[in-house]
């Protein structure tokens, strides 16, 4: 064998890699899949300073300063001389003089939303929705104590005793002059507000404490009687004292009568949690129906945290939300019907007279209030109760109208059901 040969072939390696142009350097890559900016990018607009547009020249900002934080008037000084002592008001000029209107406008914020505070430098006022309540009652007394009954009588009899008039001589007086003079000389509703509404309920303590409540409002107090009333239609005959149908008269247009001789029922109840930072809050979900027996029917959901609410606003709602459902003789319904919600599937299927309501108890419920007869409802799949009675509501109001199917296949619509039930027809 041949020494030259792979001293050869060795040497023609070492030039076609000489020969090789070098490679270019490799890359460094992002570990995100957005791509990368250019270093040299300019924005598209030239940057223009405000000084170059005259927005913050000496006079601009004297002119601005003038008219957000003018001086006192010589009108507002005599004012305030009127209410300040002198070393006050030597105070109150030493810190106007102080304050730079100027340094205001150049290094201040003024706010110019809708939720800003209403004054600047006006503190004496005090906004309840901004400023707390200032505490005017001292810390309540620590041997301070309930009452006893004995001694809630002893204190109802010293007010009482306390509103009598010691001017006045009741001896041998009769009574209907005495309750006359007693009707002039005592507001009966603010005593009563006073005694009722802020009572007084414990023994050693000193006076009223702090609290976050607002005062309560007695419905006969004088201005304010007659003034708030409930919403009520002098045509409800006193069933609806409360208001708790007029919005949904207004709504539908119907009577009070009309509204309370819809059936209603509630269908489900569910207790659903939401996790907050302060924990788990409960609350109640409602589904409701109505039907008023004679071919409509509405559904409604309702959540609240009190049961009773979510009840009530689910069947106002079922009632707002009733729409017409077809029936064949007022007693089924045309053909067969199938409609799914999630995993729940209904099917209805149309029946002979006499052969009844034969569905799950939530159905048949639903069949009653809109007034069919005769009909079998099944469940093949799932039977979620929610989903049953939407997916029930939905195949009601998916029926095919056959006078439609009729005219949009160009025939003629005849009546065989004597061909079909022998005549036995209701």
């Amino acid at each position: 064998m041949s020494v030259a040969q792979p001293a050869r072939c060795l040497l023609s390696r070492r030039l076609a890699a000489a020969a090789k142009p070098a490679a270019a350097p490799s890359q460094c890559h992002n570990f995100h899949s957005s791509a990368r900016l250019a270093a040299g990018r300019k924005p598209r607009f030239k940057s223009i300073r405000a000084e170059e547009m005259g927005l913050v020249s000496p006079e601009k900002i004297e002119e601005f300063s003038k008219k957000t934080f003018p001086k006192y008037t010589p009108e507002e000084m005599e004012v305030l001389k009127k209410r300040y002592t002198p070393e006050q008001m030597a105070a109150l000029e030493a810190g106007e003089a102080a304050i730079d209107p100027n340094d205001l406008t150049i290094q201040g914020r003024i706010r110019r939303d809708p939720y800003r505070l209403p004054y600047l430098d006006d503190f004496s006022k005090i906004y309840p929705i901004i400023d707390k309540r200032p505490k005017t009652f001292p810390p309540p007394s620590p041997n301070a104590r309930f009452m006893t009954n004995e001694e809630h009588a002893e204190d109802l009899t010293r007010r009482i005793e306390a509103l009598i008039p010691k001017d006045v001589n009741f001896e041998g007086m009769p009574d209907d002059e005495i309750q006359k003079i007693l009707e002039q000389r005592i507001d009966f509703p603010m005593e009563e507000a006073k005694y009722f509404l802020e009572p007084e309920t414990l023994v050693n303590s000193n006076g009223p404490s702090n609290s976050a409540l607002a005062p309560a409002l007695g419905k006969k107090l004088a201005g304010v009687a007659g003034m708030y009333k409930a919403p009520i239609d002098p045509e409800d005959l006193g069933l609806d004292d409360e208001g708790v149908y007029q919005a949904l008269k207004k709504r539908t247009g119907m009577t009070l009568k009309n509204i309370l001789e819809i059936n209603t029922k509630v269908l489900v109840i569910r207790f659903v949690e939401n996790q907050t930072r302060l924990g788990k809050i409960q609350s109640a979900w409602v589904l409701a129906i109505a039907g008023n027996g004679n071919g409509r029917l509405g559904i409604g959901e309702a959540k609240s945290v009190e049961l009773a609410v979510a009840r009530q606003k689910a069947k106002l709602l079922a009632v707002q939300n009733m729409q017409p459902i077809r029936r064949y003789e007022d007693r089924t319904i045309y053909g067969t019907v199938k409609a799914k919600v999630g995993a729940t599937i209904v099917q209805i299927d149309a029946r002979p007279p006499g052969f009844g309501l034969r569905a799950s108890h939530r159905l048949f419920e639903i069949f009653r209030s809109v007034g069919i007869h005769d009909i079998a409802a099944k469940m093949p799949r799932s039977r979620n109760p929610m989903n049953s009675v939407k997916a029930c509501v939905q195949a009601l109001l998916s029926q095919k109208d056959p006078n439609e199917l009729a005219v949009g296949l160009g025939k003629k619509l005849v009546d065989v059901r004597k061909v079909y039930y022998g005549g036995n027809v209701y």
